[in-house]
């Protein structure tokens, strides 16, 4: 049984890990959203990011890990804004193709699921503490 709780903390926090690299990620985007390119330049690209399933063989437990993190390559937006140092001859300015409310909705998942591994960590100690605690009565 102990065993099984001590699986139970290894497995939640690669959560962690992975759900902390995904709020990094989206806090990157997010932080880049407004920066646009300077002439003959691309803006910021945003950051995508995939998991992977990995075995843990000593414990036979499958644990999350973060994939890789690559640049979205989807289109990225024009904004007219004749009056902007780095608007083109047409008056539109290059700028990422980041979605700020789709970066918050990433970042309030991942936070969601960060506190979810959390709590699975906090019940397992408190059941292992118990566990101790009866065996030395």
């Amino acid at each position: 049984m102990a065993q099984d709780l001590m699986n139970a903390m290894k497995i939640s926090s690669s959560g962690m890990k992975a759900q902390g690299m995904r709020i990094r990620v989206a806090s990157e985007n997010l932080a880049n959203a407004d920066s646009v390119a300077g002439p003959g330049q691309d803006p910021y690209r945003r950051k995508i990011m995939t998991f992977s399933n990995v075995l843990d063989r000593a414990n036979n437990v499958h644990l999350v890990q973060v994939n890789r993190v690559f640049n979205d390559t989807s289109q990225f937006e024009m904004q007219y804004d004749p009056s902007h140092p780095f608007a083109d001859q047409d008056g539109y300015v290059m700028s990422p193709n980041v979605n700020t409310m789709v970066e918050m909705m990433d970042m309030r998942e991942a936070q969601r699921s960060y506190e979810a591994n959390l709590n699975v960590i906090e019940s397992s100690m408190s059941m292992l503490t118990r566990t101790i605690d009866l065996l030395r009565s």
